[in-house]
């Protein structure tokens, strides 16, 4: 019989089961295929950063071919309607006022998303700033931040569910973005998950990208489950 992880859900008095070959490494898959296989109600947390085809539609600035920008549009990119199965697929996984981390641009932060949540169970609680005090592209003003939306699972709840209370709204931090274009910020990642979690709660990045959850992760003894479609 394979090995398993069995995780005890309180609050629905499940225990889902994990195979073991799906935690703490780096998986190469699809990440809708890595959700299918996960039980319900037993993610604590998700982080989700999407590659958006929406905005390089839009964005025309003459430097898409240069450098880091070309390494970006060489990620393959997801549609809206991928985007929101993917969020369907989070909210079904997430425990009960479990969170999702979702990351946006300010496309997005001013078009708003409130459509990727139709059909799910998710509410807006919360934004964090990223400001990675390095610029980027634009052709009016240049990007210097990147933006965290904090979403929770009904039943919204904060006492007893989110822990640290001295978390600024806006998160200064520097990221090593040769490795990976969409590099994020490890201690950012880390005091959320501690702030939301307990040791050998599990943690979701379906999308993973550059690790860094994983790297957070392990730095705070959470299990880790993620995986991207390039290994």
């Amino acid at each position: 019989m394979e090995d398993t992880l069995y995780i005890k859900d309180t609050e629905r008095n499940k225990t889902p089961n994990f195979p073991y070959a799906l935690i703490n490494k780096r998986l190469k898959m699809d990440g809708l295929e890595l959700l299918n296989q996960i039980p319900k109600f037993s993610i604590k947390a998700c982080f989700f950063d999407p590659q958006y085809r929406g905005i390089l539609d839009r964005q025309k600035y003459g430097n898409e071919g240069k450098k880091k920008e070309a390494r970006r549009l060489s990620l393959p990119q997801m549609s809206e309607i991928t985007i929101e199965e993917f969020i369907k697929k989070i909210n079904s996984v997430l425990v009960p006022s479990g969170h999702l981390f979702l990351w946006i641009d300010k496309f997005h932060l001013c078009e708003g998303v409130k459509h990727w949540l139709i059909n799910t169970e998710l509410q807006i609680v919360d934004l964090i700033t990223w400001e990675k005090h390095k610029i980027g592209m634009g052709y009016r003003s240049r990007r210097k931040s990147e933006y965290l939306l904090i979403l929770q699972k009904k039943p919204i709840r904060a006492k007893g569910i989110w822990t640290i209370h001295n978390i600024p709204d806006v998160w200064e931090e520097k990221v090593n973005t040769t490795t990976h274009p969409h590099s994020k910020p490890i201690e950012l990642q880390k005091t959320l998950i501690r702030s939301i979690s307990n040791d050998n709660d599990i943690i979701l990045d379906p999308a993973m990208g550059s690790g860094s959850v994983f790297t957070a992760c392990s730095s705070t003894n959470r299990v880790f489950i993620g995986s991207d479609i390039n290994g």
